[in-house]
């Protein structure tokens, strides 16, 4: 007998494909690469076995997605996990207002910086309507203008003494890994994380950067690690530290 938290989890998982199917990243009938045995190589290892997502989609079927393979999405697709193996929070990171949209709105938001809390960074969704909810407010300092600039809080002392717990960063969005300066601060964005390191790039052997090394200011309490660069990770310059008077 199949548990409980199983068909929530496969509920979860229904709504999040019909998210993936919206966005088009899933095309049914596809042989470009976003088929349905194109998704189910990338989740259940399989091309063969698109009868058995179908089988996941159908509300009457008993067969129901398991954990393995619902860790499977998140990796491919960029889900955050919280979500779909707790359901907590959004099925998807929190996406950075583009620049006219924050400019249009600008009067009624009162600033061009986002402020919100670390954990609704990495793994919040927030619609177009939603930026200005109480949760997620605007506000502007001199001298940092444009958009796609995000604020929240640190947590934890693994940048001490460069950046301290509880101090705000202001980041700004970056287009890919091909802006990034070796051994400037930045915070990476992946799979319903968020980490705010030194970062270095790795490349592989035909030179193509496909990894991340992350450094502690903090490096006697924190180790290195290296972090997979996805298509759904996302990175943001560290521009402004703020901390308590």
């Amino acid at each position: 007998m199949i548990r409980e938290d199983r068909w929530e989890l496969n509920e979860r998982f229904i709504k999040v494909f019909k998210i993936l199917e919206d966005r088009g990243e899933i095309v049914k009938n596809d042989r470009n690469g976003k088929g349905m045995g194109d998704f189910a190589e990338r989740i259940l290892g399989n091309r063969a076995y698109g009868h058995i997502i179908r089988a996941f989609l159908n509300a009457d079927d008993k067969r129901c997605i398991d954990y393995r393979h619902a860790r499977a999405l998140c990796h491919e697709y960029g889900v955050n996990e919280s979500y779909m193996l707790d359901g907590e929070g959004e099925p998807f990171g929190l996406e950075i207002p583009k620049y006219d949209q924050v400019m249009e709105d600008a009067p009624a938001l009162k600033g061009n910086i986002l402020f919100t809390t670390t954990e609704a960074f990495a793994g919040t969704t927030l619609g177009t309507s939603s930026f200005a909810s109480e949760q997620n407010t605007f506000f502007s300092i001199p001298g940092l203008n444009g958009a796609s600039l995000v604020a929240f809080p640190i947590n934890g002392n693994s940048m001490e003494p460069v950046i301290l717990d509880g101090d705000m960063v202001i980041c700004r969005e970056i287009s890919g890994v091909h802006e990034i300066r070796d051994n400037k601060i930045y915070a990476v964005k992946n799979n319903g994380q968020l980490w705010v390191k030194y970062v270095q790039r790795v490349a592989d052997s035909r030179g193509r950067v496909n990894q991340l090394k992350l450094i502690s200011a903090n490096h006697l309490e924190h180790d290195p690690f290296v972090e997979e660069v996805g298509e759904y990770t996302r990175l943001y310059e560290v521009v402004r530290r703020i901390s308590d008077l």
